[in-house]
């Protein structure tokens, strides 16, 4: 089956009620059939269900589809994003290991690098994210995984994937990448090389601002030290999420396509305004890394950066004119969101870090959601003046 097929398709087996739409299974435990089916289970020589902490059937499901759209062998589904992020370094990285990164990382995964993995010994090199002999000489006997995020959040920088692979598999060390921007429809980094891919199922998995998740997509091997290291950490994704993430699947290819051709043609008007300094969108061909882009999107997705010339000032009217987008620090919802990266995504970096990962003062984040390009476009012209 195609993948926009898969998603919709692929689902748990009926029970006796042969119920269309599959159920929710809200049990935070289960039964067994007798002493030695308990036994067996708890001491993992037989598979099922022991507690949905463990495992659940509506949150396999969610995992089923996003290991087939990712083209990965078994995932594991978080609480959120940021517990996939964790949760995936947790698991595999111990007292005096390295990690390299790309420098343009999400606000919450750069405290991550900097203030929460050194108290346990675990360092971070960051390299520009262009910079692939960078990403070589970063690499020490320590270093245990490559990370980073294309298009990066928010300055939408473009990685070429089957570089990085290249130098990852042969400095033998694990590459991971953060796929929350493209989503499986646009970007499956796994074919590019990559050896894991991690989503933040909030944004447009979910697709209409409803609910929290994360899922760590990789080989069975990588998956398995991720289960043990979850299964007694709990960070765990509710059934009731799983269930409506897994629902959401069936409509991302045709959302993806609405927000790709949408964003598209707002980077395009942007990109003539007089009042603005710059714009960025990975399918836009005045993108540093357009070529590359091509290369390994199907799609440029649905977000769009630019910077309005009248700075941190002019950045702030923009905003307080709006009328119809929301003012959130959220993306990839079925409606437009604006957000300025300096004053939330990225507040707790200093301005210095801010500029090292090219976030200026006067930048501005557009999530483009599925309303009418022209109504959306009618409702920037307010804040562009």
């Amino acid at each position: 089956m195609k993948k926009q097929t898969q998603a919709i398709r692929i689902q748990n087996k009926r029970t006796s009620h042969n119920e269309h739409s599959v159920p929710l299974y809200l049990t935070s435990s289960y039964v067994f059939e007798d002493a030695e089916d308990m036994r067996a289970q708890f001491a993992e020589e037989k598979d099922g269900e022991i507690y949905s902490r463990y495992a659940n059937p509506n949150v396999q499901e969610f995992i089923d589809k996003m290991a087939a759209l990712e083209n990965a062998e078994n995932g594991w589904a978080t609480a959120s994003g940021m517990a996939a992020v964790f949760t995936f370094f947790g698991a595999l990285l111990k007292s005096g290991d390295h990690i390299v990164s790309a420098r343009s990382v999400f606000g919450s995964t750069h405290r991550l690098f900097t203030e929460i993995l050194p108290k346990w010994g675990i360092t971070t090199t960051y390299v520009d994210f262009d910079d692939y002999e960078g990403y070589e000489k970063a690499i020490t006997p320590h270093t245990k995984i490559l990370y980073l995020e294309t298009p990066s959040n928010p300055g939408l920088d473009i990685i070429d994937l089957q570089k990085v692979a290249e130098i990852t598999k042969r400095k033998g060390i694990i590459f991971a990448v953060d796929n929350c921007f493209a989503t499986p429809i646009l970007q499956r980094p796994i074919d590019h090389g990559a050896d894991v891919s991690i989503h933040s199922a909030t944004k447009y998995i979910d697709g209409q601002g409803r609910t929290l998740g994360g899922v760590i997509l990789s080989t069975n091997t990588i998956i398995e030290q991720i289960k043990a290291f979850a299964r007694h950490t709990g960070p765990a994704m509710s059934p009731f999420n799983a269930w409506v993430l897994s629902k959401s699947l069936e409509t991302l290819d045709v959302r993806m396509e609405r927000h790709c051709n949408n964003a598209l043609e707002i980077a395009k008007r942007l990109g003539t305004h007089p009042a603005v300094a710059w714009v960025k969108h990975p399918f836009l061909e005045s993108h540093p890394q357009y070529e590359i882009a091509r290369k390994q999107m199907h799609a440029g997705g649905g977000i769009v950066s630019f910077e309005l010339k009248a700075g941190l000032e002019g950045g702030r009217k923009f905003l307080d004119a709006l009328d119809m987008f929301s003012l959130t620090a959220n993306l990839g919802d079925t409606r437009s969101i604006a957000t300025h990266p300096a004053s939330t995504t990225h507040s707790k970096l200093t301005p210095e870090q801010r500029h090292d990962v090219g976030i200026s003062d006067g930048l501005v984040r557009l999530s483009i959601g599925l309303e009418h390009v022209e109504d959306i476009w009618e409702d920037l012209k307010k804040g562009l003046g």
